[in-house]
C-alpha cells in the first residue's frame, strides 16, 4: 500500500503543481487586484458563507461512499441512482436554509444575487466530489487526479483570456468571475459523469424516502463532522465582514493571506483523498497502518512546518510578489495563518486515520469543542483586531484540535517513536528556523535559494527518507 500511496501522491502533486498555483495566483489574485479589495471582500465573505451549509448538500455521503466503496467494491453501483436522486432533494434544503440565513443577516439584493450563483456552484462541486468519491473508493487515483484539476485548468483558459485583453481587463467585474466558475464546474461535471457512468453503469434516478432516511442515518456522523469543521474554518471571514467597522476591506486583507494557505491546503488534501480509501481497506484487512502513518506524517507535517517557517520570515516579500499592494495590512494575519497550517495538516492526517477507523464520536466531540473556542475568540478579537484577530483564533483552534487528535491516535494505535526520529525531527525544525532567521528574500533568486536550502534539510534530517522510498518501490505491488 505504501508504494500505491507514494506513486499516486507524486502524480496528484505534479498535476496540482502544474494547474492550481496558476489558478490561485495567476487568476484569483489578479481578479482581486482588478476588482478591488472591497468588492473581492464581499465575494470572499459570500463564498465562505456558501460553504457553511454545504453539509446539507453532502450530509457526509462522499466520505461514507469513499470508505464503503474501498471496503465493499462489489456494492459500488448498487445505490448510485438512489443517492443522486436524494442529492437533488438536499439541494433544495441547502438553498432554502442559505437564503433564510442571508435574509436574516439583512444582506442587500446585490449580495443575494451573487449568492444565488455561489449556491449553484456549491451544488455542482458536490456532484463532482461525489463522482470523485467513487473513483477514490475504487482506487482509480489517476482518474480522480485529472478530475481534481480540470475545473481550475478551464478557469485559467477562460478567465485568463478576459484578464489579458485590455478592453475586458479594465471593465472586469466580480460577477464575471463567478459566472466563469459556474461554466467551468459544469464542464468538469459533464466529464466526471461520463467517466462515472462508463465505469459503474448508467443509473436510474430514484427518490425513495426509506432509502434516503437510511443514508442520512448511516452518514450522519460524517455529516456532523464536516459541518463542525466547516464552522470553525469558514465563519471567520463572514464574521469579519459583519463585525468589523471596515469589514469589507478587512475581509479583503484576510483573503490575501487565506488564498495562500488555501493553495497549500489543496495540496495537503491530496493526502486525505488518497489515505482515506487506503486506510479504510487496510483496517478492513487488518493490516498494520503504522508504517504508512509515519511516512505520511513526515511528509505532510514536515512539509507544513517548512512552508510555515519560510512564509513567516519572508511574508512581506511573498505578499508583495503576488499582490504588490496592501502587504502591510495583510502581513500579520498571513504569518499567523501559515502557522495554523501546521495544525490543519496534522488534522488532515490524523482526522483521516480516525475516520477510516470509525472513531466518529471522538472526532465530533473534539470538533464541537473547536467550534466553541473559535467563535468565542472571534467574537472578542475581530471587532478590535479585524483580520489579525481572526488569524489568532484560527491558530489556537487548529493547534488545539490537531494536538488532541494526535495524542489520541498515538495512544489507540500504540505508535512508538524512536529517540533518533525525535532528535532528527527536532534538529530539522531548528535548522529551518535558523535558515529563515539568517536568510531573507530580497529577490526571486534569493527566495528560491531559501526554498532549496529548506528542502535540502528535509533530506538531511530524513524527513524524506530516500532509502525507505527505494525499498518501498522494490516491493511487489
Amino acid at each position: 500500500m505504501q508504494k500505491k500511496f507514494i506513486s499516486n501522491l507524486a502524480l496528484m502533486v505534479l498535476l496540482n503543481l502544474l494547474v492550481k498555483p496558476v489558478a490561485i495566483f495567476g487568476i484569483d489574485a489578479q481578479v482581486q487586484r482588478v476588482v478591488g479589495d472591497a468588492n473581492y471582500g464581499i465575494y470572499f465573505a459570500l463564498l465562505n458563507f456558501s460553504f457553511l451549509f454545504n453539509i446539507l448538500l453532502d450530509f457526509g455521503i462522499n466520505n461514507f461512499t469513499t470508505k464503503n466503496v474501498a471496503q465493499h467494491p462489489q456494492m459500488a453501483s448498487k445505490y448510485l441512482g438512489k443517492v443522486l436522486g436524494f442529492r437533488f432533494m438536499l439541494f433544495l434544503l441547502y438553498a432554502l436554509v442559505s437564503y433564510a440565513i442571508a435574509f436574516a443577516l439583512q444582506w442587500s439584493t446585490y449580495h443575494l444575487f451573487l449568492l444565488s450563483f455561489l449556491v449553484l456552484n456549491q451544488f455542482i462541486i458536490t456532484l463532482i466530489a461525489y463522482a470523485r468519491s467513487y473513483f477514490g473508493g475504487a482506487l482509480m487515483f489517476k482518474t480522480d487526479a485529472i478530475i481534481s484539476v480540470l475545473d481550475r485548468f478551464l478557469l485559467i483558459i477562460f478567465c485568463g483570456i478576459l484578464l489579458l485583453l485590455p478592453s475586458t481587463n479594465q471593465n472586469f467585474r466580480i460577477e464575471w468571475f463567478i459566472w466563469i466558475q459556474t461554466g467551468c464546474y459544469l464542464l468538469t461535471l459533464l466529464v466526471a459523469v461520463i467517466l462515472l457512468f462508463t465505469k459503474f453503469g448508467i443509473p436510474k434516478l430514484k427518490v425513495q424516502p426509506a432509502f434516503s432516511f437510511s443514508i442520512v442515518r448511516q452518514s450522519f456522523p460524517y455529516a456532523l463532522l464536516i459541518f463542525l469543521m466547516m464552522i470553525y474554518t469558514r465563519t471567520d471571514s463572514v464574521m469579519i465582514e459583519r463585525m468589523h467597522i471596515a469589514g469589507k476591506e478587512e475581509a479583503g486583507f484576510y483573503a490575501m493571506g487565506f488564498r495562500l494557505i488555501n493553495a497549500f491546503f489543496m495540496f495537503a488534501m491530496i493526502f486525505s483523498s488518497l489515505l482515506l480509501p487506503i486506510f479504510s481497506r487496510m483496517f478492513k484487512e487488518t493490516e498494520d497502518v503504522r508504517p504508512l502513518l509515519k511516512t505520511s506524517a513526515k511528509l505532510l507535517i514536515g512539509g507544513s512546518i517548512l512552508l510555515a517557517v519560510v512564509s513567516y520570515f519572508n511574508s512581506e516579500y511573498i505578499l508583495d510578489l503576488i499582490y504588490g499592494k496592501h502587504t502591510t495590512e495583510s502581513n500579520q494575519s498571513f504569518q499567523l495563518l501559515m502557522f495554523s497550517f501546521i495544525g490543519m495538516c496534522s488534522t488532515i492526517l490524523y482526522g483521516t486515520l480516525l475516520t477510516a477507523r470509525g472513531n466518529m464520536r471522538f472526532l465530533n466531540i473534539v470538533s464541537a469543542i473547536g467550534v466553541v473556542v473559535n467563535i468565542v475568540m472571534n467574537l472578542f478579537l475581530i471587532p478590535e483586531y479585524g483580520a489579525t484577530g481572526a488569524a489568532i483564533a484560527t491558530v489556537i483552534t487548529q493547534s488545539s484540535i490537531s494536538g488532541i487528535q494526535f495524542i489520541y491516535s498515538v495512544r489507540v494505535l500504540k505508535v512508538e517513536f524512536s529517540l533518533i526520529d525525535i532528535l532528527l525531527f527536532a534538529l530539522y525544525v531548528v535548522g529551518l528556523v535558523g535558515i529563515g532567521y539568517f536568510l531573507r528574500a530580497n529577490s526571486l533568486l534569493s527566495f528560491f535559494a531559501i526554498l532549496a536550502a529548506s528542502l535540502a534539510s528535509m533530506f538531511l534530517f530524513r524527513i524524506i527518507d530516500l532509502k525507505n522510498l527505494f525499498q518501498v518501490f522494490k516491493e511487489r505491488t
